[in-house]
């Protein structure tokens, strides 16, 4: 056979091998798999967060009854060609089984309902390894389920895992955890990812079990359970169901625990670190020709020292690129005399990410113009944080607050068609030109967390203990908006914080350690480039 027959015959989906040399006789399997030491005997210690997480699982449990509830931690995303994204697993099976950093990829979480005599799918006992119930800190007499974790153990030494698969194998990823290892680190039943699809199909056909899924977690996963679905004529308001689950998911986070609590703690921590980083770089920001990607880079290597990165992108938004609500390009100058709006969180190992934003005069001194603009979105924050510690407070009422400050300085500077009383009123909101997003939402695993939730449990609900949302008024002032006075055109402020409810019903700023008010910045500043 000639080179070019045998390349027309290769199967593209083969093709990117043919850079490689790797070895395949079969006395070098034998030889790459033999000659290493034992492995550890010790398994690892118990996860702090094994203990909520099964609370959590108890929680949701109760909500589905006799049902199976399938958690996806979701797949490896290819970047480009054969190199994948950083894998960061789902929010829920990360709340649901403590798991966090780039654990565990294409690994699912099972609830499987458990008959009235307390056992589950393989005859678990009531109370066991991963049964969800009184256990797990329920007021409930029983667990409603078992819950099991299916995943992708290590491949033996033996195998052409070890030293061939790019995306698995211990040799080019590292070694991953045993079953045993796993159970041990989450409290969980661990089963191997190969059984996933009976354990799915169990007593389905039979009509006795309904499944549902998280949808748009993992295509593979879905499309397993769409058969079983098929198979067994329970695809009508299989749609709705997973929607069901996945609001659900999302409301279980609405209220943290203390681990989630600390957690966040650490984050904002870490976050304030990355801050005093940017503002100790700022000289060097000024003399790059991209210095928000100065400021972009300094906040990501500190999201890596201490947490598991970023989470979200970087906002580095130097003067009018500020008023640009997303602005993650960061390629442009930073210049003196101007301010630059940065929002900033570092993800840590858990996955709970800060949410942080301070607008900074990039040489270290407001004008009076930026000033001006600066106080009185600091105002609005003020009010909102206020409101948010009155007893009744709706989560609704922090933006209100936010916007009567707003509109009524709007109004004082003849910037409003009419009075600010006129701007508030629903068919008003002239003053929403100069900040068209809301002042707060939910934060935890997911920067805008609990985002599935209902209307009445997110906007229309009480705030109540556990709680942890952002306060984020600002003013946006575009250098071609000729509805604004000229001397205030190109500047940007918005001031965020991270605020938590006691369980007092008080309010706490997570985030207070970093500056607030003018003075403030510009003394702190003036110490972090001394």
């Amino acid at each position: 056979m000639t080179e070019s027959k045998r390349t027309e015959e290769q199967p593209l989906s083969e093709r990117g091998s043919n850079r490689s040399q790797r070895p395949s006789s079969q006395a070098f399997r034998a030889f790459v798999a033999d000659g290493w030491g034992p492995r550890p005997d010790a398994l690892p210690e118990r996860s702090p967060a094994a203990g909520h997480a099964a609370a959590r699982r108890a929680a949701l449990g109760r909500r589905f009854p006799g049902e199976r509830l399938v958690i996806p931690a979701g797949q490896l995303v290819t970047r480009n060609n054969d190199n994948d994204y950083r894998f960061r697993p789902h929010s829920a099976f990360a709340h649901l089984t403590g798991l966090g950093t780039d654990q565990e990829p294409d690994a699912v979480l099972v609830l499987h309902p458990l008959d009235a005599a307390g056992a589950g799918p393989a005859g678990a006992a009531e109370g066991g390894a991963g049964a969800e119930g009184a256990a797990a800190g329920s007021d409930d007499a029983a667990p409603t389920h078992e819950a099991v974790l299916y995943f992708r153990p290590r491949a033996g030494r033996d195998t052409e895992e070890f030293y061939a698969d790019s995306r698995y194998g211990e040799l080019w990823v590292g070694v991953r955890p045993s079953l045993e290892e796993i159970s041990a680190q989450t409290g969980l039943r661990a089963e191997h990812i190969d059984t996933l699809g009976d354990a799915l199909a169990k007593d389905v056909g039979a009509g006795q079990v309904q499944v549902r899924v998280v949808p748009q977690s993992d295509a593979a996963v879905e499309g397993r359970v769409a058969t079983v679905r098929e198979q067994s004529g329970l695809t009508q308001g299989a749609a709705e169901a997973d929607a069901a689950l996945a609001e659900a998911l999302s409301e279980l986070r609405l209220r943290k625990d203390p681990f989630e609590i600390a957690e966040v703690r650490a984050a904002v921590a870490a976050t304030a670190k990355g801050f005093e980083d940017i503002v100790r770089n700022l000289p060097r920001a000024v003399e790059h020709p991209r210095g928000e990607r100065v400021i972009e880079g300094v906040f990501g290597a500190r999201a890596r020292e201490e947490g598991n990165g970023l989470g979200y992108d970087t906002i580095a938004a130097a003067g009018n690129h500020g008023n640009t609500l997303h602005w993650i390009g960061n390629d442009g100058a930073v210049r003196p005399g101007e301010l630059v709006l940065i929002d900033a969180g570092v993800e840590v190992d858990s996955l709970y990410t800060a949410d942080v934003t301070r607008t900074l005069p990039v040489d270290g001194v407001f004008t009076d113009a930026q000033r001006r603009v600066y106080e009185v979105v600091l105002e609005a924050a003020d009010a909102s944080f206020a409101r948010a510690g009155r007893p009744g407070a709706k989560f609704r009422d922090l933006h209100a607050a936010a916007m009567e400050v707003i509109a009524t300085r709007l109004a004082e500077w003849g910037m409003l068609p009419g009075s600010a009383e006129e701007s508030l009123a629903p068919e008003g909101q002239y003053h929403r030109r100069w900040m068209v997003h809301g002042t707060s939402h939910h934060l935890g695993l997911d920067v805008h967390d609990c985002a599935q939730a209902r209307r009445e449990m997110y906007l229309d609900a009480d705030l109540e203990p556990g709680m942890i949302f952002t306060i984020e008024p600002g003013l946006y002032f575009r250098e071609d908006d000729l509805k604004v006075p000229e001397e205030l055109r190109g500047i940007a402020v918005r001031i965020e914080d991270d605020i938590l409810v006691r369980e007092d019903g008080s309010v706490e700023n997570l985030s207070a350690a970093l500056p607030r008010t003018p003075e403030e910045i510009e003394v702190w500043m003036a110490r972090l480039r001394a």
